[in-house]
């Protein structure tokens, strides 16, 4: 369906979308998409959930993050993907698009007004739960000894809830800061977004606004980089001693070659997961970046948003993939669920 796209002062221009984007062919497979991804990023992460809850090895300040991951990622699925899902097909059994379509929106307040910070907030909260397992990490490779005394569980849900306060804060910002945005339902990338209001086929003066939000990423993806890089280096360093140690090239009697801090296994491990997450997420992120920073010039990008932001989303359930594949925790804990599911009938039958 076509729809024309209006400015604030109502003047009219070109429709964004075309017949052979939003034909029902296309917006039958599009919804397909969407239904299948939600399917798989609520019960990956539910699956992630139902592990940490029902094993106590997980229940500790990695877990507690990864149990934060997991609920930003579910909410996605539960509230950003449905919500493109019922708008797409009320666009294909109604002759009206809905109220909260992009250059027909007049209502104060309509459901983009919760979906669009919802997605925003929970995309911070990812990267910032990413930067905390890093950080988490990074002591107990760098700082083995001291790992007990400064990561405890109350710093750690702490740093939780602050980060999810802090991530929804900076969704709402541009809403909170200025009175030239609004949120409505993108006709090309088929998700509520932040959209400026034109005047006179203008971008308003304060529509740099938008560039807090990968301003904000990247400082933390960098951050995290940076971090991952210091603790690599450490594991190289500790993993190049121990091959001097094996061949005898180093006395056992020395400090730097005994290695009395050493990092243990799982540790070494668990930081290599992160940085699979770290790069997954940066991957999944940078083509929003691109597209924010051409939306805050003037381009529209239209086809290159529906890649964007569906790349972004599809993250949600790339986590507990790079669980089950790195984590031998988390399998030993999907292991002991299912192996506790099948010890309850014969339980039952006796």
């Amino acid at each position: 369906m076509e729809t024309a796209n209006q400015t604030a002062t109502g003047e009219t221009l070109a429709p964004l979308c075309t017949v052979c984007c939003c034909g029902l062919i296309n917006r039958t497979l599009a919804v397909i998409f969407m239904v299948s991804l939600a399917f798989a990023i609520v019960v990956g992460n539910v699956v992630t959930l139902t592990v940490f809850m029902q094993t106590r090895h997980s229940r500790t300040p990695q877990g507690y993050l990864k149990v934060s991951l997991a609920i930003a990622d579910m909410m996605v699925g539960v509230w950003v993907v449905p919500f493109s899902v019922y708008t797409e097909i009320s666009l294909m059994v109604t002759s009206a698009p809905p109220p909260w379509y992009q250059g027909i929106s007049t209502a104060s307040w309509q459901p983009c007004m919760l979906i669009g910070p919802v997605f925003a907030g929970c995309t911070f909260v990812s990267i910032t739960t990413i930067f905390l397992m890093t950080m988490e990490r990074s002591v107990a490779i760098l700082r083995p000894l001291h790992k007990d005394t400064l990561v405890t569980r109350h710093r750690i849900l702490f740093l939780i809830i602050l980060s999810w306060a802090g991530s929804f804060l900076l969704a709402m910002s541009p809403l909170m800061l200025s009175n030239s945005f609004t949120l409505e339902y993108n006709e090309c990338s088929r998700m509520c977004n932040y959209a400026p209001l034109l005047i006179k086929n203008q971008l308003p003066p304060d529509a740099n606004i938008l560039l807090l939000f990968p301003a904000f990423d990247f400082s933390l993806l960098g951050g995290t980089l940076a971090v991952n890089i210091l603790s690599f280096t450490s594991i190289r360093r500790y993993s190049r001693k121990r091959k001097l140690l094996s061949e005898g090239s180093l006395g056992t009697d020395t400090g730097a070659g005994g290695c009395p801090h050493r990092p243990s296994f799982s540790d070494i491990k668990a930081a290599k997961t992160i940085g699979i997450l770290t790069f997954a997420f940066t991957a999944s992120f940078s083509p929003i970046a691109v597209f924010v920073l051409g939306n805050v010039v003037g381009f529209t990008w239209c086809n290159f948003s529906f890649v964007a932001f569906w790349i972004l989303t599809g993250n949600s359930c790339c986590n507990v993939i790079i669980y089950s594949v790195r984590d031998h925790r988390f399998r030993k804990g999907l292991t002991l669920l299912f192996q506790r599911d099948r010890a309850q009938p014969h339980s039952e039958k006796s």
